[in-house]
């Protein structure tokens, strides 16, 4: 398994996968909070596109499959993450199952390429995936044939998934089921 988020590379393993974390970033990480004034999220993206970024996980999966000899592999990907789990069940891409949560950055024909099982977990509130960009995204998977799924989880914004404040009981909540959302999903198609 792929895995672009190294706070929860724990809970998937234990979980039963192996994970691999790549350094999307190749060692140029973004602020914990890119909320934070003075933080050029615009600049941030730029050095970090598909230019940058896919050759980290090609490399990844090559290990995994060549190295280790892993048949089948799963591509969580979070936020800016989730983009890539749709490239990477492209054909010929090497990944075979995708899940996203609030994904961010995606295109069309990134969710139009996939030719494997592709789950998403959204945010109620999500400026970067607004609930119409979500309706577009859910009939793009339909017209793929893939299996798919689509969880809104009500009082959540973006980031819940890996931020979710523990302190706020659908926040909680939503972090927990979009976990146990994507566990379930590679369990049954990986």
């Amino acid at each position: 398994m792929i895995f672009p988020c190294p706070r929860l590379v724990d809970s998937f393993a234990r979980a039963g996968y192996l994970t691999v974390a790549p350094d999307l970033f190749d060692g140029d990480p973004a602020l914990a909070d890119i909320e934070l004034p003075g933080f050029n999220t615009t600049d941030f993206i730029n050095r970090h596109g598909t230019d940058a970024t896919d050759p980290i996980i090609h490399r990844s999966i090559a290990y995994l499959r060549e190295e280790l000899g892993i048949q089948r592999i799963g591509v969580p990907g979070y936020c800016f993450g989730g983009k890539y789990s749709f490239r990477f069940v492209a054909e010929g891409w090497g990944a075979d199952v995708a899940f996203a949560a609030h994904p961010t950055l995606w295109t069309d024909e990134e969710v139009e390429a996939i030719v494997g099982p592709a789950a998403v977990a959204a945010a109620e509130v999500d400026a970067r995936m607004s609930p119409a960009d979500r309706a577009h995204m859910e009939a793009l998977l339909a017209n793929t044939t893939q299996p798919y799924q689509v969880n809104l989880y009500s009082q959540t914004s973006h980031g819940f998934a890996v931020r979710g404040n523990a302190s706020i009981p659908m926040e909680r909540f939503g972090k927990e089921q979009a976990f146990i959302q994507a566990v379930t999903w590679f369990d049954h198609f990986l």
